[in-house]
């Protein structure tokens, strides 16, 4: 089922290059990033997390991080691409008496691709949940602008 879902976003990626030379102007780059958008088979599962939207132009995007410490992630932003990335592995030492080991503590990179309006504005870390705060910040430039007629 990824597959064909892969195959039908292909076709519409392609769709889009051929009209992004005819009809759309300076739109090249966001077509760029729909071609490089990451597909499930490369995501991956884990961290899970949540998206939220409140208040219309703000987000939330929370990471389940039971088992990680806030020194243990990074975040960051770059090119319109939201980072969370840990290098945390489980140290065997710990690992004495576990008969079970249910929560990972691996390595992991999830991404998020931002709009060029959405900024990332604030993380906290609480009780294995890491809570990333982001809000649409539209330039006055380009907001709605009324144009009188002489």
């Amino acid at each position: 089922m990824n597959m064909l879902n892969n195959n039908l976003l292909r076709l519409t990626l392609d769709d889009l290059n051929k009209l992004s030379s005819s009809s759309f102007v300076g739109f090249d780059r966001f077509i760029d990033r729909l071609n490089n958008f990451p597909t499930q088979d490369k995501i991956g599962g884990f961290p899970p997390y949540n998206i939220s939207k409140y208040d219309n132009d703000k987000y939330t995007i929370e990471l389940a991080l039971a088992g990680y410490s806030k020194k243990d992630i990074e975040i960051s932003v770059e090119k319109g691409v939201l980072s969370i990335v840990s290098n945390k592995t489980t140290d065997p030492t710990t690992q004495d008496g576990v008969l079970h080991k249910g929560i990972s503590t691996r390595k992991f990179t999830r991404e998020f691709t931002l709009a060029e309006d959405i900024v990332v504005k604030d993380a906290a870390m609480e009780n294995g949940m890491l809570t990333i705060w982001l809000e649409r910040v539209v330039p006055e430039d380009k907001k709605r602008l009324q144009i009188p007629i002489k």
